[in-house]
């Protein structure tokens, strides 16, 4: 039997179960994408308003991966849920990020090291001062080292967890760039936070699909070689990851 649902937005199958590591795409669709792309013999465990979750079988291990949503108060609770409710022992966030630093370049993957915010969610947890949101250092060294296994390009730092797409102020972007931020995205921010409390692992990884102050774009057909780089990155951490939880 599956694990019992207590949770407000997950309703875990009967007979199934999310993994040790979860990958987290904001779009339900590419997780649905990555599990009958990348895992073998594929269970959908949720269905729950649209959010798929499945899980299967990568390099030997058990992997599972859901969507998130999109901004930080979807994938907290998401997160929140997974974590504490379901045993879920880290979360690899998977998606595409607005380059903004003169050293990215479109195409580049990008490991979040930790993650500013516009968002006031993580100071609601009372710490006094301002929290840093940070991801695990374990499975940060590993998607590196993968990376460079790989021969795929990666800058590591700080990315912007923006509240906003559409953002009121027009020179945001120049203030993000001169803080010497990378990229700017909605997520990874309250991954970290949930993470952080929970005691869990955490860690979020992004393709550069568009750059702000360069005239560079992926086409549909890159951004889904360049998107299977970033995921084969990420699959292949959970799995090294989900080895060494087993001892």
């Amino acid at each position: 039997m599956g694990t019992p649902s207590i949770s407000a937005c997950m309703e875990i199958k009967d007979g199934t179960h999310p993994a040790k590591i979860v990958l987290m795409p904001g779009d339900p669709l590419r997780a649905k994408y990555v599990a009958e792309t990348y895992l073998e013999n594929p269970v959908l465990f949720n269905d729950v308003r649209g959010m798929l979750g499945y899980t299967g079988i990568y390099d030997g291990e058990e992997i599972s991966v859901m969507g998130s949503g999109m901004g930080i108060p979807s994938i907290s609770l998401y997160a929140h849920e997974l974590f504490t409710q379901f045993g879920v022992e880290g979360i690899i966030r998977i998606g595409s990020a607005g380059g903004v630093s003169d050293d990215v370049n479109v195409r580049d993957v990008v490991v979040a090291m930790s993650a500013s915010t516009n968002s006031a969610a993580p100071e609601r947890y009372g710490l006094p001062g301002h929290i840093a949101p940070t991801a695990d250092w374990g499975m940060l060294l590993k998607s590196v080292e993968i990376a460079d296994q790989m021969g795929v390009h990666t800058a590591v730092g700080s990315v912007y967890s923006s509240d906003f797409f559409y953002y009121p102020d027009p020179d945001v972007a120049k203030k993000e760039r001169e803080a010497g931020l990378l990229a700017v995205e909605m997520e990874s921010a309250g991954l970290y936070t949930e993470a952080m409390y929970a005691h869990k692992k955490a860690l979020a990884l992004f393709t550069i699909s568009d750059h702000l102050f360069k005239p560079e774009h992926l086409s549909p057909e890159e951004i889904r070689t360049s998107f299977n780089e970033m995921m084969e990155i990420a699959l292949k951490t959970a799995a090294a990851e989900t080895r060494e939880l087993k001892g």
